[in-house]
Formats: structure tokens, C-alpha cells, sequence
């Protein structure tokens, strides 16, 4: 009994810290490269693998495959979205169509993705009216993080008993017999 309590809590131990991509691929990936040094000196950089994080801004299909623009969010060691608050900039993810597509209605507006892709290019593009140079990868692996819930309790809800919210029509003594309720007990 001892060593299967061993084993499951090492399991779970091991477990409890994995990363969210292939480890080979966070070995190999770079997390620090700053966007302008991509935009700077494109060619240093191509084919290289990195480990990025993101909030998809839009997803679409194109000739090469499903095409995802997001704005980066840094990532640790293993994978998991940091809280920052400041972003390195946005950047286009192409997962090739040969390795399938990515529905456009799962990878909506608002999620974020942790992937590992290797440089391809500096495209130039976009947002809004603003021309921007967008640092392009080819999508070698994708984890989609799940929504995050808004967890709030409703205004209705009381966690809590209140016992003067409702008034027994009567009571018990020690030894279980019933009696009417006093007459100071809250009215209803």
C-alpha cells in the first residue's frame, strides 16, 4: 500500500510541472529575442525556432494554410503565459495546410495560444490605417489555452443560512417532542 502511494505522488509530482509544448521544442526554442531585432535583421533569424505566447487578435484561412495574428505575451520556461502587462508586439502564425487547418470559430478572437514556430519572414501589413511589420512563423506545434470563465456570484445568491429568513410553525424540545414557537421568535 505505501509504495502505490509513492508511485501516485510522484506521478502527480512530475506531472504537476510539465510543459504545455513538446520538451525537445522548449529546449530548442528561443523566449528572448526582441521583435525589433526580427524586424531589423530578418535573415539572422530565419528558420530559427521560438517559443512564443500570444492573445489571437484574428484567425482566417489563406493559400498556405490557417493564418493566426496575435499579440505576444511572454512566456517562461515551460511554456505558460506570463502576466505582464506589456507586449513585445503582434506577430502572424502560419500553420501549414498540409498539417490540417485551425477552425477560425475555435481559435477566436480572445484566446491564447502558446506555440513553437520557426521564423520565416518580416511581412509587411496592417493594423487599422498604421503600416506594421509583422514577424511571420511556421507553426511546428500549437496548445490552445481554455477560455477563461468569469467567476463572479450572482447578485441572488446568499451562501449563507439565515435563520430568521424563515419561521417554523413549531419546534422540538431535547427529548424530540414538537411544541409551538415562542411568541418573541422573528415574525415571518
Amino acid at each position: 500500500m505505501r509504495k502505490i502511494v509513492v508511485v501516485i505522488t510522484a506521478v502527480l509530482a512530475l506531472t504537476a510541472c510539465s510543459p504545455v509544448l513538446n520538451r525537445g521544442l522548449m529546449k530548442e526554442g528561443m523566449r528572448d529575442v526582441p521583435f525589433d531585432q526580427l524586424r531589423q535583421a530578418p535573415d539572422a533569424y530565419k528558420g530559427k525556432l521560438f517559443i512564443l505566447g500570444g492573445l489571437i487578435v484574428d484567425a482566417r484561412f489563406t493559400e498556405q494554410g490557417s493564418q493566426i495574428e496575435a499579440l505576444a505575451v511572454p512566456v517562461d520556461s515551460l511554456g505558460y503565459l506570463e502576466e505582464s502587462g506589456r507586449s513585445p508586439g503582434r506577430f502572424l502564425a502560419v500553420y501549414p495546410r498540409e498539417k490540417g487547418l485551425l477552425d477560425p470559430m475555435i481559435y477566436k478572437k480572445g484566446r491564447e495560444i502558446t506555440l513553437a514556430g520557426e521564423f520565416i519572414e518580416a511581412k509587411k501589413g496592417k493594423i487599422d490605417e498604421m503600416e506594421y511589420v509583422y514577424p511571420v512563423f511556421a507553426v511546428r506545434q500549437i496548445y490552445l489555452w481554455d477560455e477563461r470563465q468569469d467567476s463572479y456570484w450572482p447578485a441572488y445568491y446568499y451562501p449563507y443560512y439565515d435563520p430568521f429568513y424563515y419561521r417554523p410553525p413549531f419546534m422540538y424540545d431535547p427529548w424530540g417532542r414538537p411544541f409551538p414557537a415562542p411568541p418573541y421568535w422573528p415574525p415571518r
